[in-house]
């Protein structure tokens, strides 16, 4: 099964790791060192051009979303 993510990006649901509020989460350095970590490493892929309202981390990329966190778990 696969879950889109915005922006016509489809995932297979079985590779997703975590779904995360941008709001929420990255305020911990942790987690700016972590999408600083994937955007250097090229694995980094913004799917909007608006404000960041979700990150999605699978199993070999990290998909920046405009769809909320909530609206995603759901699907």
């Amino acid at each position: 099964m696969y879950t889109h993510i915005g922006a016509s990006r489809m995932v297979r649901t079985k590779s997703i790791i975590g779904i995360f509020d941008m709001d929420k989460t990255t305020v911990s350095q942790t987690t700016k060192a972590f999408l600083n970590k994937a955007e250097k490493d090229d694995k980094l892929i913004s799917l909007t051009t608006d404000i960041p309202r979700s990150f999605v981390v699978t199993d070999d990329k990290v998909y920046i979303s405009q769809i909320s966190p909530t609206a995603l778990s759901k699907r």
